[in-house]
């Protein structure tokens, strides 16, 4: 049988990817329908996708299938072949990244998980059929000149943090399966106003906008292919962007920028910034928002504590790091956390979705 995933180091592949000439195109995409044998449909899926040298993640389940890769831009439209070779593919929006440098993603993923965005709904009467409307860049833009429209941003604070949409709600939460049940409780009495939900690429508001109309909610919309085909509208049609700031991504690049607005803080300092990084000390990996001149003073850290320990002898630091969960870290302010100790246990991952 053939080798249906990838045998190469993080860093070798890393390393292969800068040194390639052509150029590469992001691309997310998302599809709610039923898929009998997900694993058959991934070993596919990976036996095609390593042949066009597609890099990325890419989530299958039996409710069907979420991805973000890059493509080599001479492969792109025998990518477009393949998928589209799927009936309930066929002429699928694909999201192509606004800001993008083709360095996202250096290897090829593909997990079969529950399911392609882990919502923690557990009623077998939620039908994913009964979905709020479509809206586009246009229809939203003349939406949020009505007060009593409400945008409702259904990522999480970290995303949101760096850029919104204007008059945009925020749901505080670090997960999905938290802002769902919150979101309807938030919104409890506005059950007969327009109520528009966005995220990045449109997974999760989609499923946000069946899951609110599940609880009873009459005028639910979703901002069709997310932040990243509004911000494509908008530079295609000339329009004005109600969204502004930075789109967190959840690839290599961490954002892309949608507008020059500014509205995030370091979390060092405090000075306007709105670039996340990973904290370089590898026991530690917070997830933060850094300013260039913070990033040089603590060497690309999130604390004195996490510079000093880089500056110990790998041994030491191999030896400091043994029992650590390696899940990703985020600073929240929402709950007071300014980031993990070295050795804390109970590190609370992130949604890495759309």
């Amino acid at each position: 049988m053939a080798i249906l995933h990838n045998r190469v180091s993080q860093k070798e592949l890393k390393e292969l990817l800068y040194q390639e000439t052509e150029p590469r195109t992001t691309i997310s995409f998302y599809q709610y329908f039923p898929i009998a044998e997900p694993e058959e449909f991934r070993n596919e899926l990976y036996k095609h996708l390593e042949a066009l040298k597609v890099f990325g993640r890419i989530y299958v389940a039996h409710e069907g299938i979420n991805a973000q890769i890059s493509v080599p831009e001479g492969n792109y439209e025998a990518f477009k072949a393949f998928l589209y070779s799927y009936e309930p593919l066929n002429g699928l929006r694909l999201n192509i990244a606004v800001d993008d440098d083709g360095k996202s993603f250096w290897v090829l993923k593909i997990k079969v998980r529950d399911k392609i965005v882990a919502d923690g709904i557990t009623d077998e009467t939620f039908n994913m059929a009964n979905k709020g409307k479509y809206v586009n860049a246009h229809q939203l833009n003349v939406m949020l000149n009505d007060p009593e429209t409400i945008v409702v941003d259904m990522r999480n604070h970290y995303e949101y943090e760096v850029g919104h949409f204007v008059k945009a709600l925020e749901v505080p939460s670090d997960t999905f399966r938290e802002q769902l049940p919150m979101a309807v409780d938030m919104l409890k009495d506005a059950k007969d106003k327009n109520i528009i939900m966005y995220c990045t690429g449109g997974i999760r508001c989609e499923k946000a906008s069946a899951y609110m109309l599940h609880h009873g909610f009459q005028n639910v919309f979703h901002l069709e292919g997310g932040i990243i085909n509004y911000a494509k509208q908008v530079k295609e049609n000339g329009l004005d962007s109600k969204f502004i700031g930075k789109n967190f991504v959840f690839d290599n690049r961490l954002g892309e920028r949608i507008t020059p607005d500014i509205i995030a803080r370091c979390h060092q300092c405090g000075n306007p910034a709105d670039n996340h990084a990973n904290c370089a000390n590898d026991g530690c990996h917070l997830l933060f928002i850094q300013c260039d001149n913070c990033r040089q003073q603590y060497e690309g850290c999130c604390s004195k504590e996490c510079q000093d320990f880089n500056h110990l002898p790998e041994e030491e630091r191999k030896e400091q790091r043994k029992g650590i969960d390696k899940g990703r870290n985020i600073f929240n302010k929402s709950r007071h956390r300014l980031r993990p100790r070295l050795g804390e246990q109970g590190q609370q991952p992130i949604d890495n979705e759309q």
